[in-house]
């Protein structure tokens, strides 16, 4: 008898911890969630974004302007539809797109802007296979400035080039780093960006741009 009822006890009290382990599992990952919690959440957000792009059949905004103000609010507009389809940890802030796109294109005014949709100056040297313009001044160049059905195409494709091409390695690592610290570091992200510009004072340009035209 006394043997049953040790073993009775024993019983309970192996209850009794695991269900202490399970509501202490359920408390923390709700209250305190880990990087994996926190991820699979918004990635399940991320999902549901999509979900409902495809249901309304949301489409690629006009980029229609006038002035550089207009150009600024459509390059805006085209970020947003753009980030709906976008990884959170992929995007590219919305300053630094405007601001690249405005000094690029000369605000969309330039002949590549006009002519080829493209306000990053994105180059190629796939000339058979990849619709293209050549410089004015050098037409014999082995390589072309990249030509696009949208100019939100192109800001499409600027992202997708920051995303993947290895020149950026460090404009990811440090994009990554700010996204857990839940704050933008402008001048951090662009010294990770030197190979997009020969120009040695290119980021303090895009850094006056921000600031200078207050944008989003």
């Amino acid at each position: 008898m006394y043997m049953f009822i040790h073993y009775l006890k024993s019983i309970f009290l192996f209850c009794l911890l695991v269900g202490f382990i399970i509501c202490a599992t359920y408390i923390a990952g709700t209250f305190h969630p880990n990087d994996y919690t926190v991820k699979k959440i918004e990635d399940d957000i991320h999902r549901k974004e999509m979900k409902i792009v495809e249901e309304l059949g949301l489409k690629e905004p006009e980029f229609d302007f006038t002035d550089k103000v207009s150009f600024i609010n459509a390059t805006a507009k085209c970020i947003a539809y753009l980030n709906w389809t976008t990884d959170r940890d992929k995007r590219v802030p919305t300053s630094i797109i405007i601001a690249m796109a405005g000094i690029e294109s000369a605000w969309g005014r330039s002949r590549f802007a006009s002519e080829g949709n493209a306000l990053f100056g994105v180059r190629t040297w796939d000339l058979e296979n990849t619709p293209h313009m050549k410089a004015l001044g050098n037409p014999d160049a082995d390589w072309g400035v990249k030509k696009y059905k949208t100019k939100c195409q192109s800001v499409k494709d600027m992202i997708r080039i920051l995303n993947t091409h290895p020149a950026y390695d460090k404009f990811r690592l440090y994009r990554a780093k700010q996204l857990d610290a839940g704050e933008w570091n402008y001048s951090e992200l662009l010294s990770g960006m030197t190979a997009w510009s020969t120009n040695k004072d290119y980021q303090k340009i895009i850094l006056s741009t921000i600031v200078d035209n207050k944008l989003p």
